[in-house]
């Protein structure tokens, strides 16, 4: 199979953020030191550096967002979907959700940190978040919601449930982004799908209205209440998370897994001989 890689680019995609004119792109940028690998700036902090990061942000401070790409985002970005640089390049924090990622990257000689996003929610809501801080989440189901409430005791939670493929309906964005500027909360955990939440976070961003921090997290909050179950941890240390999912879903996940997913060796041989020039 051929695989051409795309130039990344800072141009703003034609059909999103149309809302106002974007802050800087100095004003997303994490504080901490990153790693430029697959054109990702990810970042060199541990989930507990994160942890602090997270903690010590203004709660009045503009909206900023989280995001967690890992073999799948990389593939997909690098093959298909160039339109999606300028949402990955302003986010506030970029971090490396795939243990395969983190060994291509020991390869090229960096102890890139792995935080898969779903531990960073546990994390946050369990050491971080405080009772009273308010918390919207968009994504799941009211039920899924009141198991969050109750285990955290939560008394400032909220959620909006936007429609199935909403991203691709303005008005539905448009009250989710109407939603999180209303909400006016300190953590918005985004869980609606790649790269749906990345974009909403990215068009929430580009109004300048909307506080907080965004965490783009897929299904995290489902693994939390465990709607869904998430891969043992011997799976995971194995880099194997993936074949578990694939055994519990293949008719969805077949190509991801078996077709897409493998072009990341490629991808990385490529980068490696980019990185030489």
């Amino acid at each position: 199979m051929s695989l051409t890689l795309s130039v990344p680019t800072h141009a703003v995609p034609a059909n999103i953020g149309e809302e106002s004119v974007a802050p800087q792109y100095s004003q997303y940028h994490s504080p901490a030191q990153t790693f430029e690998f697959f054109d990702f700036a990810f970042s060199l902090r541990d989930q507990a550096q994160l942890l602090d990061d997270i903690e010590r942000r203004p709660t009045d401070a503009a909206f900023a967002y989280i995001v967690t790409p890992n073999v799948d985002h990389v593939v997909r970005i690098q093959c298909k979907r160039s339109d999606l640089w300028p949402i990955y390049r302003n986010a506030w924090i970029t971090l490396c959700d795939s243990r395969i990622l983190g060994k291509l990257a020991r390869r090229a000689g960096v102890a890139l940190p792995v935080v898969p996003g779903s531990d960073l929610t546990v994390a946050l809501l369990r050491d971080i978040a405080q009772a009273d801080d308010r918390i919207a989440i968009i994504g799941g189901n009211p039920d899924m919601v009141d198991i969050l409430r109750q285990r955290f005791g939560l008394s400032q939670l909220i959620h909006h449930e936007p429609p199935m493929g909403f991203i691709h309906d303005a008005d539905a964005t448009q009250n989710a982004v109407r939603f999180t500027i209303a909400a006016q909360a300190r953590y918005v955990f985004i869980a609606v799908g790649s790269p749906q939440q990345e974009l909403l976070a990215y068009r929430i961003s580009r109004t300048g209205q909307a506080v907080g921090i965004g965490l783009c997290i897929g299904a995290s909050l489902q693994f939390l209440t465990e709607e869904q179950a998430r891969a043992p941890k011997i799976l995971q240390r194995l880099c194997l998370e993936w074949l578990f999912r694939l055994t519990r879903d293949p008719r969805r996940l077949w190509r991801r897994y078996l077709v897409d997913g493998p072009l990341i060796f490629q991808i990385f041989r490529q980068w490696q001989r980019r990185r030489a020039k």
